[in-house]
């Protein structure tokens, strides 16, 4: 096996650690309605002894007009502290497959500050099926105080990706699938146009992990060289509403590239504009 990712971590790891002062653990799944799961049904049906449920739809900037958008760092501040944690903690992420929702959950700590933030190898469903210990008990929580160190400049809005895409001066990788990319796959969500930002690349983010967990560096890098990314280049990452661009984000911090950025509207927001410029068929 070659060399893994140093942002996760595997079952055995976590569960010879359940219970130890200053770990966090966080359930973040999330499903699209295709998907057809309840992500709170399940976590109160069964979780990772002494996890919260993080909830995607919920930890956003209020009032936001888009899906997923990040909240300021006061209100996530607010948020996670309410949840139990802070950012001197060893946070654990997991969702049901392994790098679905996980990821997005992961780079939002990570861009509010926090050094010590990993993904569980697998998911929660390999652990559950390999008979690992679940409950389905309320996780006490005792309020913290979590406090930030944002990141702005980690995150691309509508008016930077426009500047982007009208001078290339970074390249896309988009994480939808190779469908939906090209325009022959309609958008799950109403009134958005099908395909891609012209330049861009695709990086369907099912092909970065596979049985539930992320490939090896030297493989990362191989599906991204071969989707036509220059990895000695800035990269800005997206998706449909943000969650699965951080797949992409993982992937890129896994093998040492630091200069990428997220663009948080994602999609929803670029497909969403009659003026926005979009291209179809392959990249």
């Amino acid at each position: 096996m070659g060399e893994k990712s140093p942002f996760v971590v595997d079952a055995d790891w976590l569960q010879s650690r359940l219970g130890s002062p200053g770990l966090s653990i966080v359930d973040a799944s999330w499903y699209l309605p295709a998907h057809r799961r309840d992500a709170r049904a399940e976590y109160e049906t069964a979780h990772i002894p002494g996890a919260v449920f993080f909830d995607l739809d919920s930890v956003v900037e209020e009032g936001a007009s888009l899906p997923h958008t990040l909240p300021r760092p006061a209100a996530f501040a607010q948020s996670v502290g309410s949840m139990g944690i802070s950012a001197d903690d060893t946070i654990v992420v997991y969702d049901g497959p392994g790098f679905l929702s996980a990821p997005r959950v992961w780079w939002m700590f990570r861009i509010m500050g926090v050094a010590e933030v990993f993904i569980l190898d697998g998911g929660f469903d390999r652990w559950k099926a390999a008979g690992r210990p679940v409950t389905a008990a309320s996780t006490r929580i005792a309020a913290n105080v979590f406090s930030t160190d944002f990141d702005a400049e980690r995150v691309v809005s509508l008016a930077e990706m426009r500047d982007i895409v009208a001078s290339g001066s970074a390249q896309i990788a988009d994480a939808r699938s190779a469908g939906r990319f090209a325009g022959t796959e309609p958008e799950p969500r109403p009134g958005l146009r099908s395909g891609h930002m012209p330049g861009a690349r695709s990086v369907p983010s099912t092909t970065l992990s596979e049985n539930g967990e992320l490939l090896p560096v030297d493989r990362l890098k191989e599906v991204l060289e071969e989707a036509g990314l220059d990895l000695s280049k800035p990269i800005v990452t997206s998706c449909g509403s943000g969650v699965t661009a951080a797949v992409i984000t993982l992937a890129l911090y896994s093998i040492g590239h630091g200069d990428n950025r997220l663009y948080d509207g994602s999609w929803t927001e670029w497909g969403g504009f009659p003026d926005t410029p979009v291209a179809t068929g392959k990249a």
